[in-house]
């Protein structure tokens, strides 16, 4: 292996040059049951951003003009306090957030049941915490989907 293969394979990732080497890991969501497109798919990773920043901006406007009297660091505070009630009312109740709902998506546990309220509560809380959310499995799953059980799909 010359010096470009090398730096390539590194820039690349683990995954591309497991790959490379003839490692088939399959599409996102197939260990888990799930189809490889369409409803019921692992959501594709933009969708799942673009919701949380929805979320998140309906939390900060919400903090802002209703909480935080005009004090724009008092409103970053409770903006985090408002996400965690948005989800955990939304997701632990019908399943999605407003920004799910927007992007068409939705959370359910991994079995394809309705996700538990108190499976609900934990996801929100580690989603919160931001870190779990920020590493993933090999099917896109963030921390605090693999801790409660949850995957999140198209609908």
């Amino acid at each position: 292996m010359d010096k470009r293969q090398a730096i390539g394979s590194w820039l690349s990732g683990p995954r591309a040059a497991a790959e490379d080497m003839g490692v088939d890991f399959g599409y996102r969501g197939e260990r888990l049951g799930l189809p490889k497109e369409g409803q019921g798919s692992v959501a594709p990773v933009g969708r799942r951003l673009l919701a949380i920043l929805i979320d998140w901006a309906l939390c900060t406007l919400i903090a802002y003009g209703l909480l935080a009297d005009g004090q724009p660091a008092a409103a970053s505070n409770w903006a985090l306090i408002v996400f965690f009630l948005l989800g955990l009312a939304t997701v632990g109740t019908i399943g999605v957030t407003p920004g799910k709902r927007l992007m068409n998506l939705r959370v359910v546990s991994v079995s394809g049941a309705r996700l538990s309220f108190p499976r609900a509560a934990l996801r929100t809380l580690l989603l919160c915490l931001a870190v779990p959310a920020l590493i993933w499995d090999r099917d896109t799953r963030g921390l605090h989907d693999r801790f409660a059980g949850a995957v999140q799909v198209r609908s």
